[in-house]
């Protein structure tokens, strides 16, 4: 896996990436630090990059077990310590999982099997932040 990261001087502390699979990803920082706040904050989108990963396990594990997920979105809350490294210290994930019949059991072993086993993105944050998940089911 690779990807290419170019700041662009004209905006201030803007940047661009791009991923090893050719997709652009804008990213900026706070006015404070230089920043024009036109995109999220490279913190931002690691949060966003686990959270993606553990909602798109989420999903695989639920259609693998043939249930019928609908929806799913993970709302999360997040502390950084405050001397750097500014590292995430508290990460809480809520899943609002929506579908037909969903067995809570099912929906409980999915998350808890991608915190547990595969999403890398998480795993490696728990190395220094106390990641918490709460989950909630909507019949679709």
């Amino acid at each position: 896996m690779e990807c290419t990261i170019h700041w662009v001087p004209a905006s201030g502390m803007g940047m661009v990436a791009e991923t090893g699979s050719g997709h652009l990803l804008t990213m900026d920082g706070a006015p404070d630090g230089g920043g024009r706040n036109l995109a999220p904050r490279p913190m931002e989108t690691l949060l966003v990059g686990a959270g993606g990963c553990t909602a798109y396990d989420v999903v695989l594990i639920l259609r693998r077990g043939r249930h019928e997920v609908t929806d799913c979105r993970v709302k999360i809350e997040a502390d950084r310590a405050e001397t750097d490294p500014k590292v995430f210290t508290r990460i809480h994930m809520h899943f609002v999982v929506s579908g037909r019949n969903l067995p809570e059991a099912a929906v409980a072993r999915a998350i808890a099997l991608s915190h547990e086993k595969y999403c890398s993105a998480t795993i490696m944050l728990g190395k220094t932040a106390d990641i918490s998940t709460s989950h909630e089911i909507v019949a679709a």
